[in-house]
């Protein structure tokens, strides 16, 4: 049995729905993020397991236990907020206390617990200061010292690096999870960020208006896209429209026609579980990431384009060229050669096993 289970979870406001049947199993020690755009239902979802917000039906079940109806207090929850909700008049120590105060901790006992938290999330020196003399970063940690001082079964996280900076929303990110597998505690983080997602979790919830679209390991959310929601959502991507020319059931392999004599062949994303098969003259989309493709010198390759715009990312460079097949993008690592000018001729090329299937519709 799983740690912490959601069944048929959703929630109305009115007559909007903002979930919708969400079904979610979380193991002991997991780190899962719920993904997804502004409205898609995450910040609710999280709102329903901490107990601020009441379930319009379904069932949120702790270690076996139906807390679909216990208040906040009773769940034990350790809740880190967006805003990082800290006390300004308070102390950091009596910041992070707070927490154990309010469960009748003694102070002698509280005490050992404090330093214990500070020192894990290396605040040990600013127990006396205010949170109005820290950084950003030194507060986002203190919330997140308050949280896990109470030893919470389940840590929920709400949005916690918006608020920082991009080189220090970074350096946290690396941090949350070290901190996370040293108290080994189950986490529940909620994000807009993919790229946040995708490096610090065990499992990806993306989520789309109110719903779940995939559930997966970061790696595999990125690689194995399941629908064209996801493929764009979570990082960039080309998709193309074809036909099915060939398809190998037990390979998993699929071989397409993009059209202007253009066949290309690669292996399926996983197909959901009750998604039909495929059959010869089916339309498909594929996806194809932008760092999957190469450009090449003019005349070679599978097809000729021409670079029409380029930016400049760091460590790469990102391309749009025109070709047969549309606009397509094109990142390519910045080694520190002379970048590819625009309106050059080049060749697009890819491998066999770049190629995602993320969509389908049957034949006419």
């Amino acid at each position: 049995m799983s740690f912490l289970t959601l069944t048929d979870l959703s929630k109305s406001f009115g007559d909007l729905p903002a979930v919708r049947n969400l079904n979610l199993s979380v193991e002991q020690g997991e780190f899962v993020s719920l993904l997804g755009p502004s409205g898609c239902g995450k910040t609710t979802t999280l709102q329903m397991i901490a107990g601020f917000v009441e379930a319009t039906s379904g069932q949120i079940a702790l270690d076996g236990r139906d807390i679909t109806h216990l208040r906040p207090n009773r769940r034990g929850l350790g809740v880190v907020f967006q805003s990082y909700a800290l006390f300004p008049h308070m102390s950091v120590a009596q910041n992070v206390r707070f927490g154990l105060e309010m469960r009748g901790i003694k102070r002698e006992s509280g005490d050992q617990r404090v330093r214990e938290a500070l020192s894990l999330v290396r605040l040990d020196a600013f127990a006396h200061r205010f949170p109005r003399e820290l950084s950003g970063g030194q507060r986002q940690r203190v919330a997140l010292a308050r949280a896990i001082v109470i030893a919470p079964p389940v840590l929920l996280l709400d949005e916690p690096m918006s608020n920082l900076d991009a080189k220090l929303r970074e350096e946290m990110q690396f941090e949350l999870r070290a901190i996370q597998r040293r108290i080994g505690t189950t986490t529940i983080m909620v994000t807009h960020d993919q790229s946040e997602a995708l490096s610090i979790s065990d499992r990806v919830v993306v989520m789309e208006a109110g719903r779940i679209t995939q559930i997966d390991t970061p790696y595999r959310a990125y690689e194995r896209p399941e629908n064209r929601f996801v493929s764009q959502f979570i990082g960039k991507a080309n998709l193309l429209e074809g036909k099915v020319l060939a398809y190998e059931d037990a390979l998993g392999e699929i071989r397409v026609d993009l059209g202007h004599d253009i066949v290309t062949t690669g292996r399926l994303a996983q197909r959901a579980a009750g998604q039909r098969a495929l059959n010869i003259g089916d339309a498909v989309t594929i996806c194809i990431r932008p760092e999957k493709l190469k450009l090449c010198v003019s005349g070679n390759g599978r097809l000729p384009a021409t670079v029409t715009s380029r930016f400049f990312l760091g460590s790469q460079w990102l391309y749009r060229v025109q070709c047969s097949l549309g606009d397509v993008l094109v990142c390519c690592q910045n080694e520190g050669d002379e970048p590819v000018a625009e309106g050059q001729a080049v060749g697009v090329d890819w491998a066999n096993d770049a190629i995602r299937l993320v969509e389908m519709e049957r034949a006419a």
